[in-house]
Order: structure tokens, then C-alpha cells, then sequence
């Protein structure tokens, strides 16, 4: 059943500067979305616009602006200028064969592309590839760019080659995905998803969200870290969803393991290595001050992008509680974390930058 959006208590008393939330999901119309995605059963949204779907799945659609027209006027209720559309989860195509992959992303991104392009001051959208079928995947990359004006790479934390083994997107047969991003100067993000293909455990209370999913980006920071991708690969800007806070929290014991079993970890980089670097961030849907603390007194106000994960109730969204967008920031500068400055740099320097305008 959809809810009613209800006005923040966010309310800007003086506009000072753009809003802009870097982590925020649409959902196509139920006739925008082509005829074979549902007959093959990869993804469809009922035509009541209650349920999203996928084979035997379905998730409740809970809120109106997970449409386009209901978030343009969302956005305005809540203050926030702009938005990056990141790639639905359930698009990444993990296991899906090779031409059903290319159907999907080659719809999916055209789709992006003209919402970008349509509404180009209000929203800026992510391209999505499967690392499986490489040479196909490079393809579209370049096809996005040049053709779609797409800059925004949206990667899963982990994916399934061909062989069905499941890789983090850090692992080096991925390397040809990152040298060409790189060369194109591209923002990246890292979602987490498909933990329960993964992860041999009863899929209940929701572990899957609300562990393993924090689990999942931790496990691709690791590999990304150790593997120097953020001085290798020096013009990409990454950026981990919900903040990766497993991995913020984890740092101690990976730097312990780095220093007492260095065997294992021949070639590699050390895991402080990139703590504050300027090309990793991470956005603030973390739900609670006293992570986002953490994670600016680890890395720096600097590396810290506002993110909402919009419309979803994981999302920090009004209706939920007494929840608000941008509520934890808020909280942060409160608390006297942050300055009302470094929220400024939150909400908009330092989006601008992972961007890459």
C-alpha cells in the first residue's frame, strides 16, 4: 500500500546552497518496462503500482515518489535540488545468461539516459554492467558515455561469473571495468545485494538487509584497499553505500591481521593506506550520530557524501519515526561533530566532487 509523503521538519530557514543526495532509486512505469522482462520473469512492476517483482519475489511498493513524478515533488517538499539515481538492485543480473544481461542493461540504461537528459538539472543518473561477460560490458560502458551522457558507474559489491562463483567487483578479473572508468574519469558506486545467493543462512527478519548487506561492501572495501585500486586507478572517485560502516569499525582488526600475519598478504597494500583518501567516500545513510561520527572522525568531513537510499523504509525518509532526510547530519552538527560548514561540504562540495563536476 502506498504512504503518504508527509513535509520535513528539515525546513531551510535561508536557501544557501543545493541539496544534493547522492544515493536515490526510481522506478520505471509499469508500461515502461518492455513486455519480455515479465514474460522472462527478470523484473516487472504490477500495473496498481503495488508490488515490484522479480521470478517468484516481490517487494511492497511503499511510497509514492518512488516514481518519477511523486519524487520531482517530494524533492521540493524536502528541500533537495538534485539527486543521483542509482541502479535498482535487482538489475544487476547476477546468474542471468549473457544476451538476457545485454537486454536488460541496454533497456535499463536507455532509460536512464533519457530521464538524465529530460531532467538534467534535477537529476543525474547511473549506468549498469554485469563483470561476467567482460568484453560486453566494456562496450556498454563506452556506449553509455558517448551516447547516453552517463558518468556514474554503479557496480554490485559482489557478482557471479561465468563459471558461478561469486567475486567481489574488486577482484583483479575485474580490472579491465576499472581501467576503462578510469580512463573515462568516472564516479563509481558500490551497492551491496544478492547476499542471500551468497550466504548459506534461512533468509528471515530481514538478515539480509540489515547484516550481510553491510557485510558485503566491507568485504569489497578489503579487496579494494589491499588491492590499491584508489592509487591505481587515480581519476575514479568511489563512493560505498550506506556508509560502509562494517568496514569503519573494522579497520583495527584489519590492520592488525595486516601486521601480524604479513604471509598473507604479500603485494598488498596496508589497510590504513587509504583512510582519508580523497577518492573514496561514503554517504550518510548510517541511521544513528554516533556511526556517522565514526565514520567523519576516521575519514574526514571531506569523504562524506549525503545519501538517503530514497523511497525505501531503509532510506532515511519522513514518515518513518520521527525520521527526516538529512536527520543524522542534522544530528552530527548538534552534537557539535560537524559545524554547520561541513554539513554545506556534506550536502554539496563534496558530492560535486565524487561527481566529478
Amino acid at each position: 500500500m502506498n504512504l503518504p509523503s508527509k513535509k520535513s521538519k528539515n525546513i531551510m530557514p535561508e536557501k544557501q546552497y543545493k541539496k544534493i543526495n547522492v544515493h536515490g532509486h526510481l522506478l520505471p512505469n509499469p508500461e515502461q518496462i518492455p513486455q519480455f522482462m515479465k514474460d522472462k520473469g527478470y523484473f516487472w512492476i504490477e500495473n496498481d503500482r503495488s508490488y515490484m517483482c522479480q521470478g517468484n519475489w516481490k517487494r511492497p511498493i511503499t511510497a509514492p515518489s518512488f516514481f518519477l513524478d511523486e519524487k520531482l515533488q517530494w524533492m521540493d517538499d524536502q528541500h533537495i535540488d538534485h539527486m543521483v539515481v542509482i541502479t535498482l538492485s535487482q538489475l544487476y543480473a547476477n546468474g542471468l545468461p549473457k544476451q538476457a544481461a545485454k537486454d536488460m542493461h541496454s533497456w535499463y540504461n536507455d532509460y536512464q539516459g533519457l530521464l538524465q537528459a529530460q531532467h538534467n538539472d534535477r537529476l543525474t543518473c547511473g549506468m549498469v554492467i554485469q563483470p561476467a561477460y567482460m568484453g560486453q560490458a566494456l562496450k556498454e560502458i563506452e556506449r553509455c558515455v558517448t551516447k547516453l551522457k552517463l558518468k556514474v558507474l554503479c557496480l554490485p559489491t559482489h557478482y557471479q561469473d561465468q563459471d558461478g562463483q561469486w567475486r567481489n567487483t574488486a577482484h583483479e578479473s575485474v580490472d579491465e571495468i576499472w581501467e576503462l572508468a578510469n580512463e573515462l574519469g568516472l564516479a563509481v558506486e558500490v551497492h551491496p545485494y544478492d547476499g542471500q545467493k551468497i550466504i548459506s543462512l534461512e533468509d528471515k527478519t530481514w538478515r539480509f538487509h540489515l547484516v550481510w548487506m553491510c557485510a558485503q561492501t566491507a568485504d569489497h572495501y578489503h579487496d579494494y584497499t589491499l588491492s590499491n585500486h584508489h592509487n591505481r586507478f587515480p581519476n575514479i572517485r568511489v563512493c560505498y553505500a550506506h556508509g560502509n560502516q562494517y568496514a569503519i569499525m573494522n579497520q583495527g582488526r584489519r590492520r592488525q591481521g595486516f601486521d601480524g600475519r604479513p604471509d598473507l598478504f604479500k603485494g598488498k597494500t596496508h589497510p590504513d593506506n587509504a583512510i582519508g583518501h580523497p577518492n573514496i567516500f561514503f554517504d550518510t545513510l548510517v541511521h544513528d550520530p554516533l556511526s556517522l561520527e565514526m565514520l567523519i572522525r576516521r575519514h574526514g568531513v571531506s569523504q562524506i557524501v549525503a545519501g538517503l537510499d530514497d523511497p525505501y523504509p531503509l532510506g532515511e525518509m519522513d514518515g518513518i519515526t520521527d525520521g527526516y532526510p538529512g536527520k543524522v547530519i542534522d544530528e552530527v552538527v548538534e552534537s557539535g561533530v560537524i559545524t554547520a560548514s561541513d554539513r554545506k561540504e556534506i550536502w554539496n562540495d563534496n558530492v560535486l566532487r565524487w561527481i566529478g563536476k
